[in-house]
C-alpha cells in the first residue's frame, strides 16, 4: 500500500473547515486543521494544502492570517470561498462585493472542460454557494474553469496546474460532484509528489 499523502487544512474561520477535514480523512488521507496564524515551521511536512473559507469579507480584506506565506510553498493548494478570494488577490487578481450575493444551490458550467479540478464531472452542474464576495478579476498567470448566471469566478487555476481556487463548497453535500473534485484535488497531489 502507498504512503498516505499529507493535506492539512488552514481554518479561516470558515463554517465548514471541519467538514473540508473529514472529507479529507475519508479520501485516506492523513489531515489535520491548522490555525492560519500558524508559522511555516509550524506545518508539517506537506503533499498539499486547502485554505477554507471564513467569516464574511475576510476574502477581501487581506486578514487571513499567514496565508500569503502559505501561497507560496511548493505543493498544490486549493482555496475554497474566502480561500479562494485570497488566492486571486495574492497573485495580483482581484475581489469586492457581489452584485447578487449566492446563498444554497446555484447552477456552475465549466470553462473549456474545468481543468484537471473538475475532472470526470459534467460541464453544467450544482454547488452550494455561501458568500456575499467574488473574484472579480483573475489573476494573470490563472484560467478562469467554471462560472454561474450571478458570479463569473466560480472557479480558477493557474497554468502550472498546482494552485486551483473554487468559490462554492465541494465539502458540503449538496455539491453534486463535491466529492469528485476533492478526489481530484487528492490525486493532483499525489501525482505532484510522485513527479
Amino acid at each position: 500500500m502507498s504512503e498516505r499523502l499529507v493535506i492539512d487544512v488552514i481554518d479561516n474561520g470558515g463554517q465548514w473547515t471541519h467538514r473540508e477535514w473529514r472529507m479529507l480523512r475519508y479520501l485516506e488521507v492523513d489531515t489535520q486543521i491548522v490555525p492560519n496564524g500558524a508559522s511555516l515551521d509550524d506545518l508539517r511536512e506537506l503533499d498539499g494544502l486547502l485554505l477554507s473559507g471564513g467569516a464574511a469579507r475576510v476574502g477581501i480584506t487581506g486578514e487571513l492570517g499567514n496565508c500569503a506565506a502559505f501561497l507560496d510553498m511548493d505543493l498544490p493548494i486549493l482555496g475554497i470561498c474566502a480561500g479562494h478570494q485570497f488566492m486571486a488577490r495574492h497573485y495580483g487578481g482581484d475581489c469586492g462585493e457581489a452584485a447578487s450575493p449566492e446563498f444554497g444551490a446555484m447552477e456552475i458550467t465549466l470553462v473549456d472542460g474545468g481543468g484537471s479540478i473538475f475532472d470526470g464531472t459534467p460541464e453544467t452542474q450544482v454547488v452550494w454557494e455561501s458568500h456575499n464576495d467574488e473574484v472579480t478579476v483573475v489573476p494573470e498567470g490563472f484560467l478562469l474553469t467554471a462560472s454561474s448566471a450571478s458570479c463569473r469566478v466560480q472557479a480558477m487555476q493557474n497554468e502550472v496546474g498546482d494552485r486551483f481556487g473554487l468559490q462554492f463548497h465541494p465539502e458540503v453535500n449538496d455539491s453534486e460532484y463535491g466529492a469528485r473534485i476533492m478526489e481530484n484535488f487528492v490525486e493532483i497531489c499525489r501525482n505532484a509528489k510522485v513527479s
